[in-house]
């Protein structure tokens, strides 16, 4: 079905920008460089796993505006640390540094986000509605490549306010100079894109790739990128 937009508005993080894969990239190199295994954390990929479980929740927490940014940096690998049996006073303090420097300066996307953005941008206008801290998001559009085919990029940060709050997609709209009927939101978060967007009273498409169970007032869901150009 193609449906009559003009406006595409997608989230970066899990849905163009692989955050998962690049994260998993990122924490493999610095369990070596901080030599985690002597801090009796035997298994990199166990390390992965509860950080990636930790981090969500902490997300989630932040989307809903319960957390700031300087309490989710704190405590998403403290608490990992701490749950994997790393005594307080051994927590490698610039570990959350270094992750923050380098995570964003990998380049890993969705499969088919390049062809399927090229495409799309020479019918559409294309942009960005990101919960992403803004110095992180701006890096890692810069260096993925991803500036040429957005319009407009917003950060929750600049706006004050995180997805799903209605004030962020108002914003998003005004900046675009669009309008709802013409719009759509394509995202990997039921509470934060989708359930944000409808509230708002936007379309809008998620973006499942682990093929969760969809709500049954989820009207369209797509697992790969590639998947956009059946409808649009």
């Amino acid at each position: 079905m193609k449906l009559p937009i003009k406006h595409i508005f997608f989230d970066l993080d899990h849905t163009i920008w692989d955050f998962d894969r690049n994260a998993q990239e990122t924490l493999m190199e610095l369990y070596e460089v901080y030599q985690l295994r002597a801090l009796g954390l035997h298994s990199a990929q166990e390390f992965i796993d509860r950080y990636t479980e930790n981090n969500h929740r902490l997300w989630a927490q932040y989307h809903l505006g319960q957390i700031t940014k300087e309490t989710l940096r704190e405590e998403r690998f403290r608490s990992t640390f701490l749950e994997l049996g790393v005594k307080p006073e051994a927590v490698p303090l610039q570990f959350e540094d270094d992750y923050v420097k380098i995570s964003p300066t990998k380049t890993n996307l969705f499969d088919g986000a390049n062809k399927v953005l090229a495409y799309l941008q020479n019918k559409y206008q294309l942009h960005i509605i990101s919960n992403g801290f803004k110095e992180t998001t701006l890096t890692k559009m810069e260096l993925s490549g991803l500036n040429p085919y957005f319009t407009q990029v917003i950060i929750s940060e600049d706006v004050g306010v995180n997805k799903p709050n209605k004030a962020i997609f108002e914003h998003a709209l005004q900046k675009a100079g669009a309008q709802k009927d013409e719009s759509i939101m394509i995202g990997d978060s039921l509470e934060a894109d989708i359930r944000g967007a409808q509230a708002f009273g936007l379309k809008a498409i998620f973006f499942n790739p682990l093929k969760i169970s969809r709500p049954a007032d989820v009207e369209w869901e797509i697992a790969h990128l590639e998947e956009l150009l059946e409808h649009f």
